[in-house]
């Protein structure tokens, strides 16, 4: 069986290197398969890879997460074929931007230490989320909403490489939809910044006086519906779940990135780093783009 070696660079720290190449072959020969010495590269000193031969998915990547010289890389391990996914749902917060906005949001009004506790916890899988979602969210009554939420807005950070891989994405066929478990006057706008064709997310209850309510009002998006919307997505499409790729770092992001063809953990918490096979940890948002064979050239942006 073979499988395609990716190995991504932070080239701001370290230049992928031919060391770091020959380590990646070396652990995939200690695996059981046989490397091509044929290496392509996507990007010169940024991004390259190359067939294994003979190994099982789950051999080589234990193999390469026990390699000396690997330390700062991302790699990932994945079939030849289908690599390039006609659906991406992505979470946001921590992932698309570099921001918890409701963590955010309660740090502007006065008790972001008590909500980031709650919201850590739930990241972790030790809340459900739902729940946790609506004890912050009602810690939020009574206070002015517009003033809250534009002082939100002016510290949104997208995170590096997010345009470029979703826009790439779209100009190559791909449905992208941004979901999260935050808030619609956040997505709204960062969906349209970063080039996502569609988004999702909870929208908080304002009231006449112009005063959040602490309460949600539509359905809610949690894990189940991130899901979901995958799915809908493929549907669209018209391919499997093998065609489309997730993107998220918290526990409510598990159930898309376990269902999609190409679920990556991005810098993810420790609940969700046991359950995905494939990361990002050390780089930014372009390995998204090189996981799936693309070259620096054919980058939109």
């Amino acid at each position: 069986m073979q499988n395609v070696i990716t190995l991504v660079a932070n080239r701001n720290r370290t230049a992928l290197s031919e060391d770091h190449l020959t380590a990646a072959r070396t652990a995939a020969r200690r695996a059981g398969a046989v490397p091509s010495t044929d290496t392509k590269t996507l990007a010169r000193g940024w991004a390259a890879e190359f067939i294994a031969d003979g190994a099982t998915q789950l051999a080589l990547i234990a193999a390469l997460e026990d390699a000396p010289g690997l330390d700062g890389i991302d790699r990932a391990v994945q079939a030849p074929e289908g690599r390039r996914k006609q659906v991406l749902v992505s979470d946001m917060d921590s992932t698309m931007i570099q921001n918890e906005t409701l963590d955010t949001l309660a740090t502007a009004l006065g008790f972001g230490d008590a909500v980031m506790a709650i919201t850590a916890r739930s990241m972790a899988g030790e809340l459900d989320f739902i729940e946790s979602l609506r004890a912050r969210v009602a810690l939020l009554k009574g206070y002015q909403a517009t003033e809250s939420m534009a002082v939100v807005m002016d510290q949104i950070l997208h995170t590096n490489g997010a345009e470029r891989a979703v826009k790439t994405m779209v100009a190559n066929g791909a449905l992208c939809a941004l979901v999260s478990g935050g808030f619609t006057f956040t997505t709204e706008v960062v969906h349209a910044q970063l080039g996502f064709q569609e988004h999702a997310a909870n929208t908080l209850e304002i009231g006449d006086d112009g005063c959040f309510t602490g309460n949600l009002t539509g359905k809610i998006v949690g894990r189940a519906t991130k899901l979901e919307i995958l799915d809908e997505m493929c549907i669209r499409q018209a391919v499997p779940r093998s065609g489309a790729a997730a993107i998220g770092d918290g526990a409510n992001d598990l159930d898309m990135l376990t269902a999609a063809g190409l679920g990556i953990g991005f810098f993810p918490k420790p609940i969700v780093r046991e359950q995905t096979r494939v990361r990002i940890e050390h780089t930014d948002m372009t390995a998204l783009l090189f996981y799936q064979g693309y070259s620096e050239d054919e980058f939109a942006i």
